[in-house]
């Protein structure tokens, strides 16, 4: 198994003994305030890895085209939406399986809904709460996925008239 960030890991452990070196107060006060967030936002980072887990568990992409059609209606935006969400890592591991999909039927609305969608990043939604409030946050993810079914009406729209 590798250990992914321990470099990481590593350079901020001696950053902060450097920290520490030269100014023992501050840093000690930084390193109480970094455990306090982290004890603050764990619960919820856990919930979420613990629901995103779960999803990858059951859901397979096979099973998913079939309810991505031209006829998949508000069901296909929401998969595509949910998708975007919980989906990770770097965007173009995702055009294979995409191009898949479409092979077998997905809509190019719901491509680019699902690579909008993409730009709420449940990780990081603690933190966003923590910092902005449950208020800002729930509004812009919000704007964020109705801009998401907004963009993706406006790309099926456009290749149907260059389809014309």
């Amino acid at each position: 198994m590798k250990f992914r960030g321990l470099r990481l890991l590593a350079a901020v452990g001696v950053a902060y003994l450097l920290f520490y070196l030269f100014n023992a107060d501050k840093t000690v006060l930084a390193l109480y305030k970094s455990g306090a967030v982290l004890v603050k936002i764990l619960p919820i980072f856990l919930l979420v890895i613990g629901f995103t887990a779960l999803i990858n568990y059951l859901l397979k992409p096979k099973e998913i085209a079939s309810h991505l059609g031209e006829e998949s209606g508000v069901k296909g935006w929401a998969i595509a939406l949910t998708a975007g969400i919980i989906s990770h890592g770097p965007m173009y591991a995702w055009y294979p399986m995409l191009e898949d999909l479409k092979q077998h039927g997905l809509k190019n609305g719901l491509i680019a809904a699902f690579f909008y969608a993409r730009s709420v990043k449940i990780p990081l939604l603690p933190i966003m709460i923590d910092y902005f409030g449950f208020a800002f946050t729930a509004i812009l993810t919000f704007y964020i996925l109705a801009a998401s079914v907004i963009q993706g009406l406006l790309i099926d729209w456009l290749c149907r008239k260059c389809n014309d």
